[in-house]
């Protein structure tokens, strides 16, 4: 419909019913932003039907002098008495409002009223609404609770927004919310203010009946404007369970549930970790600067967890959020429906700005947006709850803006109901204007009180303005109440204090205590959050043992003399946790472990304890004692280890060295936190204990034991271990005879170390299991006495173990127990010191125990001898010195120093009693060596001797059972024993010479190499056939040679002749040795040629000082002196000629003094200058199968690039020979001198058969030789033609009266005439003929 411009004619339409209430609230909403009222409900008629929370009823009225008769349309229960708003002659000229008190009521939908002037009305328009009329009542208030007590005449209920009116007291007026309603004349409401008071007041309920809604946290009349104050309710859970209660007021001595228990309470509540009241504060006089926060802004209400508990006064309400995050136009209203149905609604609407650019001055200004918000039933009545000013935002920001609207009296509503936000003002298309909005959630309230018994619980409101965010929230209480000891009395620490003996009951009223025991006994047995462990399944003396130990007071560790229980557990639980775990934590913070036995749950503390049991390796399994420790890379030489500070209410760190470790090992952090401790001596004690344990205790026992003593130890006890092995001596075993109860007979005496001085005592296990001990008065043979009597017979078989000062068991703490197959259990357990305890808690120094005698220092290793030999080591032979001594008993090892000459001694740390030094050279050695212990702590002195070793330097045995075996007239086989010597096999030779003198007067010295030496591992050899004396020696890898020597002389027969063609001596010419000759010389002397020195006279610095000039200097070592014969040799046509060499030599010292000698003395192998082993001369031969280059006889040129090669005899094929000796020195004092140099040249014999048949014909028959013979050479001992061979004819077809005739022979072949009466005849002839020499 279109609405008139003129108001006057819109109103008389509304008048006349041609528009609705509706329709006309639109109209003036739109025109001036403001409609019919702040808050609207229309029915679906468009019929207003509430306003501003109050129902609107419309009807007729009549009137009689003053009475007015009226007839509402609505249902509306009316009272007499009761106060109505009423508006007679709606929409006309005269219309009036007055306030009058129904006189009576004559039906269900009309009463009458009395007016103060008298008329008369036939009907016309009336409206009218119920007014409040305050109520007279009596409050109390307790912090933030007001109680207040009325008549009962009108009906309150949760939720309702009551407008109190204070008038006397120091109570605030203000508009409150119902809380709760506890009777038909009481109810709560939640103050703004804290105070403690009581007196009169008036109140008047605001009428919500219907939907209402407001801008949440905006105060007065400026809803419109960006700014608004939010609080926060939040409802902590402190614990299951009931607890004792906040600190502060419990010492404070204030009993709880009353206004100053609260208020000292807030001492010990902590927003981010600030106390809201100081603890300076006094709660009787209290300011507002004894607030952290402001005074009015927190509200705090605590439930301690009781069974019988009431709900929270302050927070009732439960929420859930949606998120819809949609943008709202004008064209496009945002809708969302909720069918859950609830009490209140908050609609959370967000401008990411909200500005407007002024471009003319550049100045950035607010602007103002409206919006509506409206919900409509399920039967669609609709109920306008946010518009006019309450939908309007103005000013300004340039960041994100949350406007909360709260939408109350939801719960009567028809469901599903429908939430449609509406933006009133135009969409921005400048971009100069920015000011769009989006719906970002809305929120479900639903109004709820529960107590949640046995809830420790509490309830807080605090203002949204001091935190950007939801603060962190720490409480500092005293925790669960726990069953505690019928004998036990809390002191203020919340440790145990006993009197009297403990009868294992406990007291029925629980209290608080921060003793782990009973914390951990709560946990076992509690049925709402515990294990649900029946009380009678509980060992409670373990537990009350343990709380003994727990609670006793000892030094904090501040320095001032102050004192704290030695254990306190104090923790927050705040999250769901595997039993197992949460038991060992607090296990682990008084040391105890918790096991099963016998049908109940007990615990083991380590606390200080004598052993309860003994073994040795008499009454554990075949294995014996099996010992391990924890490697020292994953220990720990720091902890820094973390606890919650109450003060600072935060984890705080206390560090803790162990300055012994790091010494050793250097600096390992490990970083920890100690679970439910909030004490910085207890961290401090806890970190002490694990440095200790890790460091010192780590060491790890495992065994097997039978059920005799399975049965008996359980884990955290103490026992004590002799081990022989880990003592060194034996000093335990099974009783033989238990005598008396002073008397036992022990198992053996041979192998045990029985004593009875340095206080020892006697140990032994008894019937019943338990462990006793005595002094030892006396031990005679296998009896041993002690002073004072077992409580029984020691029986036979048990455990028996002896114990002094000197040497005493180890101590172990058991770790567990397990049963195993075959009735046996392993222990395992780790190393304990009762002197731990006061270690870490005072510092006191750890006593000593003497537990083995294996660190005592041990004598030195006797029988220290030495001894070398050659041995073979990667195929090469080594001199190994062997060192040699007695095992001493204990040792785990023996240090051995030792040095060669005046070199630094080595020093090897070594297992065995055996040592040995390879490649070892001659000289001396000094050896000492002591034994090392258990502790790696030498012998007090040490055994030494010196040792003379010969090294390698020995010479190698001789040749032995030298043998010849003759194989042809060329070859000879040599046998004789292979070495003995290591070094000759591995490495060395067999030296094998030969001399061409056969009266057994050769040598080693004047003879020379037949062939390059043998490896040394050979038994034998083939060589060339000599006359002569065959001469061996072994030679080592250092070349020294056998100081003897082996030779057989040979003289060869001679089964077939041959030809002698040339016997050359070069030191029988004359002059001798004519050849030409290269650093050699030839000596008048000795009459022999002699190898040359390095120098020159022109070399020598003082002619005057030559004492020999034949020679200067060392002799030439480096190159060796070279001789060619004085002539070549000249078969005239190549044959094959068999060579023989002719040496006698002899090795000698040309300069015998030491100080001529310049070769270095370990290489020198004859001191004595009486034989020269260390030279060598080589007969070689170089062939050529050419003819003379000048056609007459050979020259050196003619053997230029032939090779020469050194023979003893052999046959060589060629026509000319050149001959030469090479003559050489391994060391510059020896030289040699060749007496004999010469050569033998032989043809063989060789016959030439023909076997196929030559005709003779009838003239001279001229043969050639397949190869021609040697007839004789110039220059050579045969003459030219004077050794033509011999031809035989054999004739096949002879006559009589044939004859033949040979002539014309030569080397090359023969002529035949074969006649028969003077005439040649044709016959066929064979011929044999027999020369020397194969010409080719």
């Amino acid at each position: 419909m279109a609405f008139e411009d003129d108001i006057g004619i819109l109103f008389e339409q509304h008048y006349f019913g041609q528009i609705t209430d509706e329709q006309l609230d639109s109209y003036l909403f739109q025109e001036f932003g403001s409609g019919l009222g702040q808050f609207v409900i229309f029915d679906a008629a468009g019929k207003l039907v509430e306003i501003n929370g109050v129902i609107v009823e419309t009807g007729s009225y009549s009137q009689t002098g003053t009475t007015a008769t009226i007839v509402q349309v609505g249902d509306q229960p009316i009272s007499v008495g009761d106060t109505l708003n009423i508006i007679f002659n709606v929409g006309g000229a005269n219309e009036v409002r007055e306030i009058l008190t129904v006189a009576s009521v004559i039906s269900s939908t009309s009463f009458t009223v009395t007016r103060a002037t008298s008329q008369t009305v036939t009907a016309e328009v009336v409206s009218f609404y119920k007014e409040d009329v305050p109520q007279s009542t009596t409050y109390t208030q307790s912090g933030n609770v007001i109680t207040i007590t009325h008549a009962g005449s009108v009906t309150v209920a949760v939720d309702d927004v009551i407008d109190l009116a204070i008038t006397s007291g120091s109570a605030t007026s203000e508009n409150v919310t119902v809380t709760s309603v506890t009777s038909s004349t009481e109810f709560k409401v939640a103050s703004s203010t804290s105070v403690s008071t009581s007196g009169n007041a008036t109140f008047t309920i605001q009428n919500n009946d219907g939907a209402s809604g407001t801008v949440d946290g905006i105060e007065g009349n400026i809803s419109s404007v960006l700014s608004s104050k939010q609080s926060n309710d939040l409802i902590d859970v402190l614990s299951e369970g009931e607890i004792a209660g906040f600190l502060s007021p419990i010492q404070a001595g204030v009993t709880q549930g009353t206004d100053q228990y609260n208020i000292a309470a807030l001492k010990d509540v902590f927003l981010n970790g600030t106390q809201i009241l100081k603890k300076s504060a006094d709660i009787d006089n209290l300011t507002e600067g004894d607030f952290n926060f402001t005074r009015e802004d927190i509200s705090f209400e605590p439930r301690f967890g009781t069974s019988n508990q009431t709900a929270l006064d302050t927070i009732n309400e439960i929420e859930s959020e949606t998120a819809v995050g949609v943008e709202v136009t004008k064209a496009t209203p945002v809708s969302r429906t909720i069918t859950n149905q609830i009490d209140k609604l908050r609609i959370t609407i967000v401008f990411p700005s909200l500005q407007e650019f002024n471009t003319n001055n550049g100045e950035t200004n607010g602007t103002q947006v409206n919006l509506s918000i409206k919900i409509t039933e399920n039967n669609g009545t609709e109920h306008r709850l946010i518009r006019g000013n309450q939908g309007a935002v103005i000013g300004k920001t340039n960041t994100q803006y949350f406007r909360d609207y709260i939408l109350r009296g939801l719960s009567g509503l028809d469901y599903p109901i429908t939430a449609t936000v509406t933006r009133v003002t135009n969409d921005s298309t400048d971009t100069n204007l920015q000011n769009k909005f989006s719906w970002s959630s809305f929120t479900e309230i639903t109004a709820e009180q529960r107590a949640y018994a046995d809830i420790a619980h509490i309830g807080l409101r605090f203002n949204a303005e001091s935190f950007r965010s939801i603060p962190t929230r720490t409480y500092r209480i005293r925790g669960i109440k726990v069953k505690i000891p019928h004998n036990a009395t809390v002191r203020s620490d919340g440790s145990l204090s006993f009197s009297g003996s403990f009868n294992g009951t406990l007291k029925t009223d629980k209290e608080y205590t921060n003793d782990p025991a009973w914390i951990l006994y709560d946990v076992l047995t509690n049925t709402r959050y515990g294990a649900s462990i029946p009380e009678t399944a509980i060992d409670k003396f373990a537990f009350y043992s343990a709380s003994e130990y727990n609670s006793e007071q000892i030094d904090d560790g501040s320095g001032t003399g102050t004192t704290e229980a030695r254990f306190s557990c104090n923790v927050n639980i705040n999250n769901q946790k595997d039993a197992f775990e949460l038991i060992q934590d607090i296990c682990s913070v008084m040391r105890v472990q918790p096991f099963y036995e016998a049908g109940s749950i007990t615990i083991s503390q380590d606390r200080p304890s004598d052993p309860v049991y003994t073994f040795n390796i008499s009454n554990v399994a075949e294995g014996g004692f099996s010992y391990s420790n924890q490697s020292q890379k994953s220990k720990y030489t720091k902890i820094n280890i973390g606890y919650f500070d109450m003060t600072t209410q935060s984890i705080d760190y206390e560090t803790v060295d162990d300055t012994t470790a790091q010494s050793r090992y250097g600096i390992k952090t490990q970083t920890i936190k100690a679970f439910g401790t909030t004490s910085r001596g207890q961290a401090s004690r806890m970190a002490k204990w694990l440095l200790f344990n890790q460091n010192n205790s780590s060491e790890i026992v495992n065994f097997s034991i039978t059920a005799e003593a399975g049965v008996l130890v359980r884990p955290n006890q103490v026992i004590s271990i002799a081990d022989e092995v880990k003592q060194g001596v034996r000093r335990g075993g099974r009783i033989k005879t238990g005598i008396s109860t002073t008397q036992i007979e022990v198992d053996d005496t041979a192998s045990t170390d029985l004593v009875s001085s340095n206080n020892a005592k006697l140990s032994v296990i008894l019937s019943d299991g338990t462990l006793e001990t005595r002094d030892i008065s006396a031990i005679s043979s296998a009896t041993v006495t002690v002073s004072s009597a077992f409580s029984s017979v020691p029986q036979a078989n048990s455990v028996w173990v002896i114990e002094n000062t000197t040497l005493e068991p180890t101590t172990w703490r058991v770790v567990n127990v397990q049963e195993q197959e075959n009735l046996t259990f392993s222990v395992t357990a780790a190393s304990h010191n009762s002197g731990k305890y006061a270690f870490v808690e005072d510092g006191t120094a750890l006593p000593t125990r003497n537990t083995t005698v294996l660190i005592r220092k041990l004598p030195a290793p006797e029988n220290l001898t030495a001894s070398e030999q050659i041995i073979v080591i990667n195929n090469k032979a080594v001199a190994r010195l062997t060192i040699n001594y007695a095992a001493v008993k204990g040792a785990i090892g023996y240090y051995l120093s030792y040095k060669f000459e005046n070199g630094n001694f080595i020093n090897q740390q070594v297992k065995g009693t055996t040592f040995d030094i390879d490649n070892i050279t001659q000289g001396v050695f000094t050896i000492a060596v002591s034994s090392i212990n258990s502790v790696n702590r030498l012998s007090e002195r040490s055994n030494q001797i010196q040792f003379s070793s010969v090294g390698k330097t020995a010479l190698p045995d001789d040749v032995q059972n030298l043998r010849v075996e003759t194989i042809s007239d060329q070859l000879l086989r040599l046998r004789f024993d292979k070495s003995t010597d290591i070094d000759v096999v591995h490495g060395g030779n067999v030296v094998v010479r030969h001399s061409n003198l056969t009266d057994g007067t050769g040598t080693f010295t004047n003879s020379v190499d037949l062939i390059p030496a043998l490896p040394g591992s050979v038994s034998e050899t083939m060589l060339p056939a000599i006359d002569g004396e065959y001469i061996l020696k072994f030679r080592d890898d250092g070349n020294r040679l056998s100081s003897g020597e082996a030779s057989v002389v040979v003289i060869n027969p001679d089964p077939l002749p041959k030809l002698l063609v040339f016997n050359d001596r070069e030191d029988t010419d004359s002059p001798p040795f004519a050849g030409t000759k290269s650093d050699c010389f030839f000596s008048d002397e000795v009459n022999g040629l002699v190898l040359g020195s390095t120098e020159t006279l022109d070399d020598a610095p003082d002619f005057d000082a030559i004492a020999d000039f034949d020679f200067i200097g060392d002799v030439d070592f480096l190159t060796g002196g070279s001789y060619d014969f004085a002539n070549i040799l000249d078969l005239g046509a190549v044959n094959p000629l068999r060579l023989t060499r002719h040496f006698v030599t002899q090795g000698f010292y040309p300069n015998d003094l030491i100080d001529k000698r310049t070769a270095k003395v370990d290489n020198w192998t004859d001191f004595d200058g009486a034989t020269a082993f260390n030279v060598n001369a080589k007969l070689l031969v170089a062939t050529t199968t050419a003819a003379p280059s000048n056609g007459s006889s050979y020259q050196d040129s003619d053997f230029t690039g032939k090779t020469f090669n050194t023979f003893a005899n052999g046959t060589y094929v060629g026509r000319g020979f050149k001959f030469r000796c090479l003559m050489e020195s391994e060391d510059p004092a020896q030289s040699i001198e060749i007496d004999q140099l010469g050569y033998s040249a032989e043809l063989d014999r060789r016959v030439e058969t023909v076997n196929t048949v030559i005709a003779s014909t009838t003239s001279t028959k001229s043969v050639t030789f397949t190869n021609s013979f040697f007839t004789g050479a110039t220059g050579t001992s045969v003459s030219v033609n004077s050794a033509l061979p011999t031809i035989g004819i054999t004739i096949e077809n002879m006559t009589a009266g044939d004859e033949f005739f040979l002539s014309n022979i030569s080397g090359t072949g023969f002529d035949i005439d074969i006649k028969n009466s003077g005439s040649n005849v044709d016959r066929n002839f064979k011929y044999t003929a027999v020369g020397f020499g194969r010409g080719s």
